[in-house]
């Protein structure tokens, strides 16, 4: 379910991908069966497109890998969590406009 410009997290890659990435990660917490994650998944890849050279964006599937959103107490989906230098810096829980998560990740650039 990534796209190009998407990163497709998994329990056994997140924490090297957080690791080793240079610049913020965006990272969407999300399932199949969720109604607001297949809302916000067309925003969060158009964002990914717009902030390309800024920042990157990964997936993770909660259903398919339960360790990650398990240690992170993410607890209700969609969350979107930023990294920078592999810590958490700040989430957001729920639905949220283009406008709203581009503002969002403007604060961490």
């Amino acid at each position: 379910m990534a796209s190009g410009n998407i990163l497709a997290l998994e329990d056994n890659n997140f924490n090297q991908v957080i690791n080793e990435t240079n610049v913020p990660l965006l990272v969407d917490f999300w399932a199949a069966w969720c109604g607001p994650c297949k809302m916000i998944a067309p925003v969060v890849e158009e964002v990914a497109v717009e902030f390309e050279e800024k920042i990157k964006v990964g997936k993770l599937n909660v259903d398919e890998n339960q360790s990650v959103p398990g240690s992170l107490k993410v607890n209700s989906i969609p969350t979107l969590i930023i990294f920078k230098d592999g810590k958490e810096v700040e989430r957001s829980v729920g639905y949220k406009t283009k406008d709203e998560i581009r503002r969002w990740l403007t604060k961490h650039l």
